[in-house]
């Protein structure tokens, strides 16, 4: 009995999902059916019904459930018992009332596991017009819709098409409304696609519901998908993709190296602290001295078994005051998201607009940087561009929560020796300019792959190991793009997860870019779009994100005529509201 119920709500969902506005619509509904035939009629559409009607001791029945729902009638169930209009029905006693009078015996079938009712019955049941064709055989039913709560919203939308051909892009207008002018607090589509590339007949549905919790019924439209191709999926994304939203593209790997060359920009070296990443008990991570521009990059997880903060402290190593200025800071922490904490980072870092200057007297240690409260198991992420007016040590330091960031606390401490897995230390050169020419397109720019683009190396100051730093992980790359006019750029990772962010700056127009807009990145083949081009020349600030992986590429796809058509079957579509 539980497998003929599941059969009958397959086949019930089924006819659901495949109405037009019909069923929601105020006014009549006219059903036709035939007699062993899987296909209705709604109001002149054709329609799946595989539950046919039946001739079964000469009279004709049709499916309960089925049939109310193409006429859009509610068919509600108590204690095992359907009703809908003025009839009841038990199936398990396969007895049927009309406004309450027992119904001759035969007025339920039960035919495959769905519940069936003589058509008659079921018109009288509604005060429905019933008319049978010349040939017996074929019935129509014109039923007025059922009122709905007048306190509920309603859902309502148009497309500007009925007919598609595949790759073209729908635009839909949703004018759901309430009666009494409260909010809708929530939409629920089914079936909504922004393009559709299958040749195919498709239903699209919107339920809205209101502040007070009351729901709509559910309205539907019918979108037909014919004809000759306008768009692929690659040439679609590169006219209406978001910058954010990911693509597929399974030819990346096959598109040539872009021509580069290094540019001069005033360099200066990255102070990495990232061994040991979790560290379990408070100690010294790392330490250097350094004086002038320096950027700051930290990376640890809290491994001690109680709340433990990150703290940066500075001591002037000069016989004069130093100032220490921060010209650009970003933080994340805590969280136990690792791929957080470097886009919340690097988000934070971009927005920033500097920071405050302190004055250190010679001998005098200042903190520069502390954490939240990291609980056991979340980490911490911070980025800090800073510039001394002499030589200042820097001191990295796990300190469990109570113990102070003092000079003195941090003269008691040990310094925790390095994991082995991963990297610490200063490296030179934090900055990589690069002059990207654009002479041919497709392209792709790798960043990160430790060959093309190689590891840059330094110094562990506190073992005095010579350190590469694998992924380039705080190095700033500032590209010059050339060419770039009716292009489009695209990120892709290579590397497996990617989380991160990017600066873009083309004519008067910068914008911080969240690769990609929700989620992760992790699928080779599918890109996420980062900009559409407009002058000829494109600066990209770019620092691959601590908690993902390396390598990355940049992809530069051609957008030229993608406005008006050129190439593309001339539909471009700028209105969405």
């Amino acid at each position: 009995m539980e497998d003929h119920r599941r059969r009958s709500q397959a086949i019930l969902t089924a006819l659901l999902l495949g109405l037009s506005p019909l069923a929601s619509a105020q006014g009549a509904a006219q059903l036709t059916v035939t007699t062993d035939q899987t296909v209705a009629y709604v109001n002149g559409v054709a329609t799946p019904f595989p539950a046919a009607p039946r001739l079964i001791g000469g009279r004709t029945l049709v499916p309960l459930r089925e049939t109310a729902a193409l006429l859009g009638q509610p068919v509600t169930e108590v204690g095992g018992q359907l009703q809908v209009g003025r009839l009841n029905v038990d199936p398990a006693r396969s007895a049927a009332f009309l406004a309450g009078a027992a119904q001759p015996s035969g007025s339920v079938a039960d035919v495959g596991g769905i519940v069936y009712v003589p058509v008659r019955l079921l018109a009288d049941a509604l005060n429905a017009n019933l008319s049978v064709g010349a040939d017996g055989r074929t019935l129509t039913l014109s039923a007025l819709a059922q009122g709905t709560n007048p306190l509920a919203p309603q859902a309502r939308f148009s497309t500007d098409k009925t007919t598609y051909a595949p790759g073209e892009r729908v635009v839909y207008t949703e004018y759901a409304f309430d009666p009494d002018g409260a909010d809708l607090t929530a939409r629920r589509w089914t079936g909504r696609q922004e393009v559709f590339f299958q040749p195919g007949t498709y239903t699209v549905s919107l339920q809205v519901t209101n502040s007070r919790g009351l729901q709509s019924v559910p309205f539907s439209r019918t979108i037909r998908v014919e004809g000759q191709a306008v768009d692929t999926p690659l040439t679609y994304a590169l006219r209406y993709a978001e910058p954010g939203d990911r693509f597929p593209d399974p030819q990346i790997r096959g598109y040539p190296l872009a021509t580069t060359q290094p540019t001069f920009r005033e360099n200066h070296p990255l102070i990495f602290s990232n061994s040991p990443e979790v560290p379990t008990q408070s100690g010294i991570l790392y330490q250097d001295s350094v004086s002038g521009r320096v950027r700051l990059l930290g990376y640890h997880l809290n491994g001690l078994k109680t709340g433990a903060r990150l703290h940066i402290l500075a001591r002037n190593l000069e016989s004069s005051p130093v100032e220490l200025r921060t010209e650009r800071q970003g933080e994340t922490a805590p969280t136990r998201i690792e791929t957080l904490l470097g886009q919340v980072t690097l988000l934070d870092y971009f927005a920033s607009t500097g920071g405050p200057t302190l004055t250190l007297p010679p001998g005098e240690t200042v903190p520069v940087y502390a954490s939240p409260t990291l609980t056991p198991g979340t980490g911490v992420n911070v980025m800090q561009d800073l510039v001394a007016s002499g030589r200042v040590e820097l001191t990295f330091l796990m300190l469990e929560e109570g113990l102070p960031a003092t000079a003195q606390v941090a003269q008691q401490l040990p310094y925790l020796p390095h994991d082995g897995k991963h990297q610490r230390g200063t490296f030179e050169n934090a900055v990589r300019g690069l002059r990207v020419n654009l002479t041919s397109l497709p392209a792709r720019l790798v960043i990160g792959d430790g060959q093309v683009d190689p590891a840059i190396t330094g110094v562990d100051k506190l073992t005095g190991q010579p350190q590469r730093l694998l992924g380039n992980y705080g190095v700033r790359y500032h590209l010059e793009v050339y060419g770039a006019g009716g292009t489009a750029v695209a990120f892709s990772p290579r590397g497996g997860l990617y989380r991160g962010a990017m600066h873009v700056q083309d004519g008067p127009l910068a914008q911080t870019i969240k690769l990609p807009r929700t989620g992760n990145a992790i699928e080779p083949d599918q890109p996420v779009l980062l900009w559409r081009t407009q002058s000829d020349r494109l600066d990209l600030d770019l620092v691959p994100a601590s908690g993902s992986n390396l390598p990355v590429s940049l992809i530069f796809y051609k957008t030229n005529g993608l406005g008006t058509g050129v190439g593309y079957g001339g539909l471009f579509k700028p209105y969405q509201p």
